[in-house]
């Protein structure tokens, strides 16, 4: 999973589904959710795409979309947000949840 900055992140997020998992290395519930994600991705692959957002190198998106805790996992559609999670998301929720936006 590719992991963007700030330049990047409304290309990465303008067209199709994308998770955007905002994260940090530092904590563990992000860990854990990092192999959930690489899951989710693998059963996704080609339908939607997942990306992560590094909250102390890119703190001003963080800001921008409201991240208190994280892992904090936003959907997006096309570049508007649709759904956020905060917390590690079980498989089967995760996958479910951008099944809907497909």
């Amino acid at each position: 999973m590719k992991i963007v900055k700030e330049n990047e992140f409304k290309e990465e997020t303008g067209s199709g589904v994308v998770l955007v998992d905002f994260f940090a290395t530092w904590c563990m519930p992000c860990r854990m959710m990092a192999q959930i994600l690489e899951d989710v991705a693998e059963e996704l692959a080609g339908k939607a795409k997942i990306i992560k957002v590094d909250v102390d190198e890119s703190p001003n998106l963080a800001k921008q979309f409201g991240v208190m805790s994280i892992p904090t996992l936003v959907i997006f559609k096309d570049g508007a947000e649709q759904e956020k999670h905060i917390g590690v998301w079980q498989y089967e929720d995760c996958t479910d949840a951008i099944k809907k936006y497909l």
